[in-house]
């Protein structure tokens, strides 16, 4: 277990932020902590760092609680939103700073630098001025700078925010390459739910301070533990039915389940929905373009029932508005909630 945090509370101007958080990370993964502003993700990221003051709870690093340990001490480092590099010195300077505080020779600092531009993409930027990069190369001189203090986990607070979505999927990729290739422990704080679900080992989703799901990207989006946890990645469907016997039933349809009897809701997500041509239980309200997607609104009395599909099902020229059709629906993608 590289990281366990148990029973965490912090309190910030008089508001408990964080409520009895509890979280284990192992050695060497990739940790999301995804959520809306104001949830308190940045708030449990900097208290791993030492910034913020506990109220209660522990913090356990290889097996050494330091909760109560200086932030320097700790072997964590933070790359934060605002980068805060030095602007009027150069990237090699920067990326020394906190090899000069651990008092790492000269020689050896040179290698280190050299190795951890090549590892950024900026081999023979060692003399630029911090102020005379780019936006996306300012980011690779800050992940640069706190591999160089080599840190037991590397603390990412949204720091590609401020990049277009080009950029930001560029330093995605270039940090999971890292952090594979480094086998180190990283935490990513987001509130985008794909860069979440492409980087991540498991996710922390966390609302109002407190994580309300901790799982692998594929459980989380198949297996929601709730509608917020599933509406937090996208607009569902919703269905009140009883399951007799190993059947969903509803006005709308019925589907084979393993589920026992009762009341239930079902969560279908648009990409777990087929149009069928061959059927007319609805009737086709609004088709959008999306490029590689399409969405299909359809209508059933004051029912509306959302399709995500292959742009290529326009290639259907009869498929337009106000047409009849009808639904086929993968067993195996719907989400049950026990209706108590």
């Amino acid at each position: 277990m590289s990281l366990k945090l148990e029973n965490i509370k912090v309190n910030i101007g008089g508001n408990e932020i964080l409520h009895n958080i509890n979280l284990d990370i192992e050695s060497g993964e990739f940790i999301s902590l995804l959520g809306q502003s104001g949830c308190g993700k940045s708030t449990l990221l900097k208290t791993i760092a030492g910034l913020n003051d506990l109220q209660e709870g522990k913090v356990i690093l290889f097996g050494k609680e330091i909760q109560n340990m200086p932030p320097e001490k700790r072997g964590t480092v933070i790359v934060f939103q605002d980068l805060r590099l030095f602007p009027h010195l150069s990237v090699e300077k920067n990326i020394a700073f906190a090899m000069n505080l651990q008092k790492v020779n000269k020689k050896d600092q040179r290698e280190i630098i050299s190795k951890l531009l090549k590892d950024v993409q900026l081999e023979g930027f060692e003399n630029r001025k911090i102020k005379e990069l780019s936006g996306g190369q300012m980011q690779r001189v800050a992940l640069a700078r706190a591999l160089a203090a080599r840190p037991n986990i590397l603390l990412l607070d949204e720091p590609f925010s401020g990049l277009d979505e080009k950029l930001r999927i560029e330093m995605g990729q270039l940090v999971k390459k890292l952090q594979k290739e480094n086998n180190m422990t990283m935490i990513l704080v987001t509130h985008d739910k794909n860069e979440a679900l492409q980087l991540s080992d498991r996710i922390s989703l966390m609302m109002h301070g407190d994580i309300i799901q901790y799982d692998k990207p594929y459980n989380m989006y198949t297996s929601p533990v709730s509608r917020e946890v599933a509406d937090y990645f996208g607009r569902n469907n919703y269905f009140i039915g009883k399951i007799q016997e190993n059947l969903f039933i509803n006005e709308y349809f019925e589907i084979k389940c393993n589920q026992k009897d009762g009341d239930y809701e079902v969560m279908i997500r648009p990409s777990s929905i087929e149009i069928d041509e061959d059927k007319s239980d609805y009737e086709i309200n609004e088709i959008t373009y999306l490029g590689d997607f399409v969405e299909i609104t359809l209508k059933r009395d004051d029912k509306i029932i959302l399709v995500k599909s292959s742009a290529n099902i326009l290639s259907s020229k009869s498929l337009q508005i106000n047409k009849k059709v009808g639904i086929k629906i993968r067993e195996e993608e719907v989400t049950f909630f026990k209706i108590s």
